[in-house]
This record gives structure tokens, sequence and C-alpha cells, in this order.
């Protein structure tokens, strides 16, 4: 099924201003700048510049985008520029997939303790990691990883999880060599998957106890110290999900995987399938039937509700890296990774800071901005630029 040119910012325009009176109540400020954001990027309501080709005349508005992360057309020269950054990073040994999922009922947690669950999987997932791969009985390494969160399931039901990508070895304790993990294995999930539930639970009870933790409506009794015992009952006998993909193909593969899930929000535009008659319908994976492709059809006030269920915490980084690539130390330590595995740096990057947006845009993902679309010869120069539309001056959508 192609793309149908249906684009969320269309719905939002339509929709929202119902919506908000709606649930006036109980939208977030996130939730409501989100919504305005999308609304508005890329239209007068941002402001502009009019571009003419200086070989036919030509013109065109290009209206500013929100930038706003949630945003599905604002994401891809800020995904170029991140994955231009990784691939100097790279090194020539396997890399792993591993993802970190946590069980319903403290999903049902998370979904009103958002800032604080959502800091709490980063956290344990990473000391898991680095765990069990310090032992000797398993890699006896320090590792690095990358982790990426993810809130959402192809449905857009509210389903955290963490997506980490990680070099298939590390350096040894003692500093003084690369161990690299079995061909095609890096850690045993049964036992990754244990230590994290032991950590997860560890923080989570600490956080109820210093009364960190805040339920409303339905999970009001959970304040009470025996209802949340029971309600973690459940997740404290069960086996968490934690599983490890197949290695990555080579360098190439780990960026292109990095490329699709990174920057991802919870729902592109490409799978929106129609708006009409009070309801979306948008295709999705069925992974429980073989990822069977399908679409779903949701009124569009659960289609909203859905995607604001995704709306970040203000501040909260949802990519990190640790350990060998720690920010910080990463430059030192990725020199001392080679070192070990005796392969000389990455070439220095030729192109500077003051390197224009177009020019980077047009090396990084292959398309001009400034080739003249009518005639393919000229190059489109500004010739105006528009401000920004005050509210009052009317909608805010279209051109002026």
């Amino acid at each position: 099924m192609r793309p149908t040119g249906l684009e969320l910012a269309e719905i939002f325009r339509q929709v929202g201003p119902d919506y908000r009176r709606d649930h006036a109540g109980t939208l977030s400020r996130a939730q409501l700048r989100v919504m305005s954001a999308i609304e508005r990027c890329r239209t007068a309501a941002l402001g502009g510049h009019v571009e003419q080709c200086d070989a036919c005349g030509h013109q065109r508005i290009a209206f500013n985008s929100c930038r706003d992360r949630h945003c599905p057309k604002c994401q891809s020269l800020t995904r170029a520029q991140w994955l231009d950054e990784r691939r100097a990073e790279l090194l020539p040994v396997e890399y792993f997939h591993v993802v970190f999922t946590v069980p319903q009922q403290i999903e049902a947690i998370a979904y009103q303790n958002k800032a604080l669950l959502y800091d709490m999987l980063f956290k344990t997932t990473a000391q898991t990691l680095r765990t069990i791969a310090a032992d000797a009985k398993h890699l006896g390494a320090k590792i690095g990883f990358i982790a990426v969160l993810h809130t959402w399931g192809q449905n857009l039901l509210h389903h955290p999880h963490l997506h980490c990508v990680v070099p298939g070895g590390g350096i040894a304790i003692d500093g003084k060599r690369w161990i690299s993990c079995r061909l095609g294995f890096f850690l045993p999930v049964r036992v990754l998957s244990r230590l994290f539930r032991r950590l997860f639970l560890e923080l989570l009870r600490a956080a109820f106890e210093r009364k960190a933790l805040k339920f409303f409506n339905a999970m009001a009794p959970l304040q009470d110290a025996r209802a949340f015992e029971q309600f973690l009952a459940p997740a404290a006998r069960s086996e968490w999900v934690v599983y490890a993909k197949a290695p990555f193909g080579g360098p190439e593969q780990v960026l292109e995987y990095l490329g699709r899930y990174t920057h991802r929000v919870a729902i592109a535009n490409s799978r929106l399938v129609d708006f009409s008659d009070g309801s979306v319908a948008f295709r999705w994976k069925d992974y429980r039937r073989e990822n069977k492709l399908k679409v779903m059809r949701l009124t569009v006030a659960e289609f909203t509700r859905r995607f604001l269920l995704h709306v970040l915490p203000s501040g909260l980084q949802r990519i990190r890296h640790y350990g060998l690539l720690a920010n910080r130390t990463r430059d030192t330590k990725l020199e001392r990774c080679r070192e070990l595995l005796g392969v000389a740096p990455p070439p220095p990057n030729e192109h500077d800071q003051g390197e224009d947006y177009r020019d980077r845009y047009l090396r990084l993902t292959g398309v001009s901005l400034v080739d003249c679309p009518a005639c393919k010869r000229g190059r489109m120069v500004c010739i105006e630029t528009l401000l920004p539309r005050p509210p009052s001056q009317g909608p805010p959508y279209g051109c002026a």
C-alpha cells in the first residue's frame, strides 16, 4: 500500500480545537505544545521565505519547520546529522540489538509517572548490561552501547521499551586487550532478564518508600503499601522480556537500523491510510500474527489520545550513550578500542561547523534544497522573508 499523502498535521488542524476543548482538564502542557507545534509546522504561522529561480524565475514559498521531536516531518536532517556522527564511531566488530521490555504492571505505573519510570528503565538497563558484561563468567569486559526509548507499540498503545545497539565486545577489565563476544552470541538473555527485573523492582520500591510515585483515578489505591505490593506481585514472579536479535551484517546495516529507530515518532505520515467520517485508519504490523500487515481504524478522538500518550516529559533524553560510548569520554575510549583492535582511526571530518544547512542536507540525504524543481538548471534564491503570522491574523495554515 502506497502513502496516501495524508499527514498528522492535517488531522490535528481539523480536530485539534475541539479535542483541546473536550479534554481541557486532562491534557498536559507538553501535549498541548506538541499538538500546536504539529498543527503550525510548515505553515505561515511560523514564517518562512519566498524563493525564486535565478534561471527561469520560478517561485515557491518555503515555510519554517516546528522542529519538535514528536513531529513526523521534522526529523530528517536531525537524523541524518546524528547518523553521520555515529558513522565515524563504528568499530570493525559484530553489533547486537538487545531489547528490554517491562511487564504490564510496570507499564501502568509508568503511564502516570513517565519521567521517573523512563529514567529508571534507562538506569536499570545500563546497569544490567554493564554488570553482566563485566562478569568473567560471561564476557569480562567493559562495553559501550546506545539506548533508544520507544514508548509505543504498532497499535499506538503505551508500551515502553528500550532498544540497545551494542558492539560485540569490549575492553578487558585491566584495560590491556580487546575481548570479543562469541561469534553470533552476545550475552545470555535469561541472565540479563532476571538481573534487570531485580534491579528495576528495587528502584521502584525505593521510589515508593520515598513517596516519589503518583497514583491517580483507578490506580489511587496503590498509594497503600499492601495494595502496591499486591499489584507488583505478578511482575515480581514473571519472566521479564529481554531478547537479542541476530547480529547485524556489518556497519552499514547498523547505520540503517539506527536511521529507522533513533528518531522515529509514534506514527509516521506514511502509515496513515484514511481520515473521514470522524475516524482515522492506519497501517500496523500484528507481531502476534507473524508481522502481518493490517489496517486499524479508530475514532479520531481515540487516535489523538493514543498519539498523545507518547509525548515525552520535557527535557527527557530518549537517546543515551553508555560505557565506552558515553558522551564525555567517547573519543578517548574509542581511540583505545581502535588501538587494541589494530585499526586506523577514521579520517577527520572535512565539513566545518559553518557549513550551510542546505549543503549539509544535500551531503547527508542526497536531496537538494536549492535546485530549481521547474527548469532543473537554476538555483533557488531567497528574495523575501515572511515573518510569523500572529494568531489574530487568522488561521495559520497554508500560504499568506
